[in-house]
């Protein structure tokens, strides 16, 4: 008999698929999964034959499946042939300012928003870092998740990212730009004040084409931010900007350096200083010129599943592709990608921390499809399918001090992913969604 721990489990309903559960009399729920290789998102090697019991939506059990326990109560959901991953951790992403190829501040609704959260969960990101233009009914969102046992995918948000007046960065209308020291702090404390996850600004001079952020500003909002116990996290370019902002304290690089190759002197700031490299986008610079001609993945029904027929229709449209190709800056954009994703694997190797992020959801640029894509992008760039996987669980939630979130062990949320394919063997396999759980709930694909 399998050991009856488990008291008040009184029924076991069985459900098709991977939706095994049982609701016992005090209103708990409980499922067990068996007979799938665990990749549990720590970087430990993976485990065939392992087992899950899930109750309320949290681990209580993981490992070998001869060791679960099941309750005798619980119907087990047989995963034999499958892979069992966390769930994806997007730590740069924009939410819900996109309808088909259009951004305004007028189409963030809570609709948009949770329209756009959905769509990450059905691509098994089961956890995202909005990164600096929410508006305000984000709070709300994000309050109402933890408060509870969320059905979609997580939200943190840096509120209304820092930006220059009359610079780059931000979106029209939600971001208030900022043109003095003073005004930079009393925006951080506003931002504080209204509960963010983390400080954003922005440092670019979008190639020389505006102004940039004076550096007695970003030191500023970065010790401001600090002294409100929050870290500060900055959308960066160059590699000088990168240098400055790591010796002011910055604690987070929302992007690769792409101008040039990182020098040992960065590296080795950031390692001692443990600033991050909490996002590198290779995907944001690979979409740069991807649409300058038809995109290969624009008939992939991976991607197309969530993608609108307008927004297909434009991306497949002889003009705009024109357009894109003809833009000033559209020659240089692989080397941008080659650029940052041999800096990403310089800081990588170099012992300093990183994690992961597509900064997906402005025009172009799709949420759910381009975490899959920046995978492929790291494993393209020399790191290996099991060290790509970590950065987006385990080392992504390491960054946003989510203890039990990113990887699976006991206590830990049931944020997970069901594979048809072995995403170690390829990382492509990523793409074969079987089923994506968040808090032990079954996502509807």
């Amino acid at each position: 008999m399998r050991n009856r721990w488990w008291l008040g489990v009184v029924a076991a309903l069985t459900v098709g698929g991977c939706d095994a559960a049982s609701s016992g009399s005090a209103g708990q729920d409980v499922q067990a999964y068996t007979n799938f290789t665990l990749i549990d998102g720590t970087g430990a090697p993976a485990v065939e034959n392992a087992g899950m019991l899930v109750e309320d939506g949290r681990i209580v059990r993981i490992g070998p499946v001869g060791e679960l326990g099941i309750p005798d109560d619980v119907e087990p959901t047989d995963l034999a042939g499958k892979y069992v991953i966390p769930g994806l951790m997007d730590l740069h992403v924009h939410l819900g300012n996109v309808v088909d190829l259009n951004q305004d501040k007028a189409n963030y609704t809570r609709e948009s928003v949770e329209k756009d959260l959905r769509t990450y969960a059905s691509y098994g990101v089961t956890t995202v870092l909005s990164m600096g233009t929410d508006q305000d009914l984000i709070f709300d969102i994000r309050n109402a998740q933890r408060e509870g046992r969320p059905e979609t995918t997580r939200v943190y948000t840096a509120g209304q990212g820092l930006v220059f007046k009359g610079g780059y960065g931000g979106l029209a209308g939600v971001n208030n730009q900022v043109a003095t020291v003073e005004e930079a702090i009393a925006e951080v404390n506003a931002q504080a004040d209204k509960g963010v996850d983390i400080v954003k600004f922005w440092m670019d001079d979008e190639l020389g084409t505006m102004p940039k952020m004076p550096y007695e500003m970003s030191q500023a909002i970065i010790d401001t931010a600090h002294e409100r116990d929050l870290r500060v996290a900055a959308h960066i370019f160059y590699l000088a900007d990168a240098k400055e902002l790591v010796e002011q304290g910055v604690d987070a690089l929302a992007h690769a350096v792409r101008d040039r190759p990182v020098d040992q002197e960065l590296v080795g700031a950031m390692k001692e200083n443990d600033v991050w490299q909490v996002a590198e986008t290779l995907s944001r610079e690979a979409s740069m010129f991807a649409y300058g001609e038809p995109a290969p993945f624009l008939d992939d029904p991976f991607f197309r599943r969530s993608v609108s027929e307008t927004a297909l229709a434009q991306l497949a449209s002889p003009e705009r592709q024109k357009s894109v190709s003809g833009g000033a800056h559209f020659h240089d954009y692989p080397q941008f990608l080659e650029t940052a994703q041999a800096n990403y694997k310089r800081l990588a190797d170099g012992g300093v921390s990183f994690a992961f992020g597509t900064d997906s959801g402005p025009p172009g640029r799709f949420p759910g499809y381009f975490a899959h894509w920046e995978l492929k992008l790291m494993v393209d760039a020399g790191f290996t399918p099991a060290e790509a996987l970590h950065a987006a669980t385990g080392r992504a939630a390491e960054f946003l001090q989510a203890e039990d979130l990113g990887t699976l062990e006991t206590s830990h949320w049931a944020d997970f992913v069901v594979l048809d394919a072995d995403p170690l063997a390829d990382i492509l396999n990523s793409r074969t969604i079987n089923a994506v759980y968040i808090a032990g709930r079954k996502v509807q694909q």
